[in-house]
């Protein structure tokens, strides 16, 4: 009989004991229910990256107690979670004989009025820390408590400590326009989409012409873009939207100079420069192989920098130093890594590169600063200005009649380099990156060279980090698309020096992180969309139904036993689609593109035709299950290729045939492009993330054109049901 869990002797080992005090996984059951019990150097090392030594006994258990001692030594956890409208009971650490008591001062300054009764504890728990024995009382939370972010100050005897008390909202409401009714939306690749007013990417400006058109054309209520997030101030830039510089700003590379106030004021021989500068950029827009941020942003960024030196009119100044005002300390690391960045070159990670060296508070940083104050305020003006071209981009949307408007894509993680990491090292895990364990679609496991933010300094800080990115996220958009939302439960920690197939699963307190959803998300009048594909225990599936959250449901992967389950049997609450940004489009899909590009790229573990021959059993599958369903005509497949648009637009039928909450339709499926954006597991072997939107004769297909495009309208017709 395979082991499926670990023995009692195993259990019982004291290193085992310690990595599952801090949640570190021991053991894990794969997606083939393969269980797999993680090595002694893994779990040492991940403990290290926790920041817990466990490199001998001795050490493992002094680790032990250190840490019990901390936990039951605090009069209460730094965090607490209180569910609005019920009352839920905090945990307090006491002496056998006091009683605690408890204020609360909630988030806008005011004292709460109600009043937090203490309450016994069971009397099943009893340590001793430091010579005394320490017992457990209660603090009753009253269900009238507010939903926000607030300060619970307990005392017992002469002693006070202070707790960030998250008050959440049971789930996130279901927007009315949902509660009935499916709604439709579209999925772009934005840099991919360029008009002729890009500079050779697409902008924010084309992001409010395609929410804008998509509704008035095709009756979207949505349009799911890749992740915007901040990303370098100078070539050359990371293609990938996934590794971002920081998630709680936006990349400025996308603003439009042309649509910002200052440049209609321009002096005519300035205005000429502006001009000029574009011209340069405009052939990039004809290109249908690559994408070329680089050549874009050389010129773009000139323009962008004469538009700010001829400055602004006392309000607009006004605005921009409110704007500098309110972000605080987040605008001042972004921007300040930003001017390091741009006078000392690209972060390497090697330990003589400045990020290495250097922190926020040491001299040089400090003096670089004092010696180029324009070009500092420079970059926290990219950010102001690119923060007001992502917002009217979504008024536009809601104008227009949108429901949702923007779906923002979050995602895992940030650049090791990053000025999230050097700013606040302290946030992250050191020694380790994220990643997932090996699956099908990546044999080798998957590393994406990201460090975690550390679970213990997100409870020791009321997850103020995770709370800032989470607004920050809403401040722009109707709904927000969390990439691998496994991560608020577990997340796979690879550590320096090993492959990805030699890591754990870290656990999180996803509670408090679906709360911290809930709470901007209500506030946002909101939509949270969970990427939940891959392996999800059940207790993962059930908590984000019971938050309201939706799930996703991909209709490639919708598969059990060698079968594709029925449209009408997948769960109400997602976001299903045909495809994702990790698969070819629907026609390349079709026609194996990514037998061929794993192929090509060596990718493929174990015998190339036995990987073709479960292709072509899936390929067959989903148009048995097409044809069972009535999706599609059976006659289409004696010509498959021939009739290509007829089956794609059939899976999209299938979408149509599920009661999922949300639909979305890929625009690369509208125009019949069969190239994937991204293949996992490559760099520069593929060109992942610039790949121009082209119609399937590789033809470029310019925002222009894009909703008068036959192909498109034709899949329009579809999702509209008609």
């Amino acid at each position: 009989m395979t082991e499926s869990t670990e023995s009692a002797e195993r259990l019982a080992r004291p290193l085992i004991h310690l990595a599952q005090l801090v949640g570190l996984a021991t053991s894990y059951v794969g997606m083939t229910n393969d269980y797999h019990e993680i090595d002694d150097d893994v779990l040492v090392a991940l403990l290290g990256a926790l920041g817990v030594d466990a490199h001998d006994d001795e050490a493992i258990d002094a680790s032990i107690v250190r840490i019990l001692d901390q936990r039951h030594g605090r009069l209460v956890a730094p965090t607490v979670l209180h569910i609005a409208d019920t009352e839920d009971r905090v945990l307090v650490n006491t002496g056998i004989m006091d009683i605690p008591s408890a204020t609360l001062t909630l988030e806008d300054g005011t004292a709460y009025e109600g009043t937090l009764e203490p309450g016994p504890g069971d009397g099943s728990q009893a340590y001793e820390v430091g010579g005394r024995f320490v017992a457990t009382a209660l603090i009753i939370i009253p269900a009238d408590v507010p939903v926000g972010y607030h300060t619970l100050h307990v005392t017992v005897g002469d002693r006070t400590e202070d707790a960030t008390l998250i008050s959440a909202p049971q789930r996130i409401p279901t927007l009315p326009a949902m509660q009935k009714d499916q709604l439709w939306g579209w999925m772009a690749q934005l840099y991919s989409i360029r008009s002729s007013g890009s500079w050779g990417v697409g902008d924010f400006e084309d992001l409010k012409t395609l929410l804008v058109e998509s509704r008035k054309k095709t009756g979207a209520d949505f349009m799911l873009i890749n992740p915007l997030h901040a990303g370098e101030p100078v070539a050359p830039l990371t293609p990938s939207p996934y590794l971002p510089i920081s998630r709680r700003f936006v990349n400025f590379t996308y603003i439009r100079p042309e649509s910002i106030p200052e440049y209609a004021t321009l002096d005519n021989d300035t205005r000429g420069q502006v001009d000029e500068l574009h011209a340069q950029a405009d052939p990039l827009n004809g290109d249908a192989q690559i994408i070329d941020r680089d050549s874009m942003w050389r010129v773009k960024m000139h323009a962008l920098w004469l538009i700010f030196k001829a400055g602004r009119t006392h309000e607009r100044q006004q605005a921009f130093d409110e704007y500098k005002r309110t972000t605080g300390e987040g605008l001042e690391a972004y921007a300040t890594w930003c001017l390091c960045y741009d006078k000392w070159g690209a972060p390497t990670g090697a330990p003589d590169s400045w990020e290495k060296r250097l922190d926020k508070n040491s001299d040089e940083v400090i003096g670089l600063r004092n010696q180029f104050p324009d070009t500092l305020d420079f970059y926290r003006w990219m950010e102001w200005i690119a923060n007001e071209q992502f917002d009217a981009a979504q008024r536009a949307a809601k104008d227009a009649g949108m429901h949702i408007g923007i779906m923002a894509d979050m995602a895992v993680g940030v650049h090791p380099s990053g000025s999230d990491v050097w700013w606040n090292p302290e946030r992250f895990a050191k020694g380790a990156t994220v990643g997932a364990p090996p699956d099908y679609f990546n044999q080798q496991g998957q590393d994406w060279s990201q460090p975690p933010l550390n679970p213990i300094d997100l409870q020791n800080t009321g997850y103020l980090a995770y709370r800032h990115m989470v607004h920050g996220m809403f401040a722009h958009a109707g709904a927000v698309r969390i990439d691998h939302i496994l991560g608020l439960f577990r997340l796979w920690w690879i550590p320096s020096g090993h492959t990805a197939k030699d890591g754990s699963y870290v656990h999180y307190d996803s509670d408090i992180m679906l709360g911290v959803l809930a709470i901007e998300a209500e506030r946002a009048h909101g939509v949270v969309v969970g990427e939940d594909l891959g392996v999800v225990p059940s207790y993962v599936a059930e908590s984000l139904s019971s938050h309201g959250v939706l799930g996703c449901a991909v209709e490639w992967f919708e598969q059990m036993d060698g079968k594709f389950r029925a449209p009408k049997d997948w769960r109400e609450y997602a976001l299903a689609s045909v495809n994702t940004h990790d698969l070819p489009p629907a026609a390349g899909y079709l026609a194996y593109e990514h037998v061929q590009l794993r192929e090509r790229l060596g990718l493929i573990e174990g015998s190339t035709e036995d990987f073709e021959e479960h292709a072509r059993a899936e390929h067959k599958a989903m148009m048995d299950m097409l044809v069972a369903n009535g999706y599609l005509d059976p006659e289409l497949l004696e010509d498959e290729k021939g009739n290509e648009q007829q089956i794609v637009e059939a899976l999209y039928r299938g979408l149509r045939g599920s009661h999922c909450k949300l639909l979305a339709a890929s625009i690369v499926d509208g125009v019949g492009e069969r190239r994937a954006q991204n293949q996992p597991g490559t760099n520069n072997e593929y060109p992942n993330w610039r790949i121009p939107l082209a119609d399937g004769k590789g033809n470029v297909v310019p925002l222009e054109e894009l909703f008068s495009n036959p192909r498109l309208l034709s899949l329009t017709r579809v999702m509209q049901g008609r």
